[in-house]
């Protein structure tokens, strides 16, 4: 499905310490896209992908996703757009620590009508020997590949990463992008990535830069590079 954003604005704080973080944000994102929201720190990217994700409401403007817009629903269709439509993947692995591997994707299941095959999901993430441990006895690369696993295993219309690779180091980082990159190949997600790393532009089919709350390129990528090429 298309996602459609029209003049999306947010603000926080009020009158003197008011703070506009977006500014009318309006772009498309093609159904089956990687789409790398781009900029530096305050640039208003992670605020946006929260309204995406209907983590928090934008003050004025629509997203639309199919027939529905997001900022018309009330908390319970609100709740079943998020189960139905979205997986989110964070900087952070919040991962269910007592749970192992396989149960932990399993809990992401739970939310979904129509799952992904957690077996052969976790052979696509390279957690089969993995999945009977508990996250606390992983890699930082193991758990976020984890973390993916429970997102992706609701097969969602959109994946939303924010920062995914942050917490990790140079090559773990580049095996989570080719894992990002595999998943959207194989089960034809559109991916949504949040990055202050200007060479994670160079995989997506499209890169929208922010800066200061508005979009200023929103372009189509004409020469992907594989993301095990990256480099930074």
């Amino acid at each position: 499905m298309t996602l459609i954003l029209e003049d999306i604005k947010k603000s926080f704080g009020e009158e003197e310490n008011k703070t506009e973080v977006l500014k009318g944000i309006s772009c498309e994102i093609k159904d089956g896209n990687i789409c790398v929201l781009l900029g530096p720190s305050g640039s208003g990217k992670s605020t946006l992908l929260n309204i995406i994700g209907g983590i928090e409401n934008s003050d004025s403007g629509k997203i639309k996703i199919g027939d529905e817009v997001v900022g018309e629903m009330k908390e319970k269709k609100l709740t079943q757009y998020r189960r139905k439509h979205l997986g989110y993947v964070f900087q952070s692995y919040n991962l269910i620590p007592n749970l192992t591997v396989k149960e932990n994707i399993e809990v992401g299941a739970y939310l979904s009508d129509k799952p992904l095959d957690i077996d052969e999901l976790l052979k696509t993430l390279g957690l089969w020997e993995h999945k009977d441990k508990i996250p606390n006895q992983l890699s930082g690369g193991q758990q976020q590949r984890t973390a993916i696993g429970r997102a992706i295993v609701k097969n969602p219309d959109i994946l939303l990463c924010d920062e995914p690779t942050g917490a990790l180091d140079y090559n773990t980082s580049k095996e989570i992008l080719k894992l990002i990159e595999d998943v959207n190949k194989k089960f034809g997600n559109t991916v949504i990535l949040v990055t202050h790393n200007d060479a994670i532009k160079n995989m997506a089919d499209q890169v929208i830069k922010l800066k200061d709350g508005q979009i200023r390129h929103n372009d189509m990528n004409e020469k992907k590079i594989p993301a095990m090429e990256l480099d930074w």
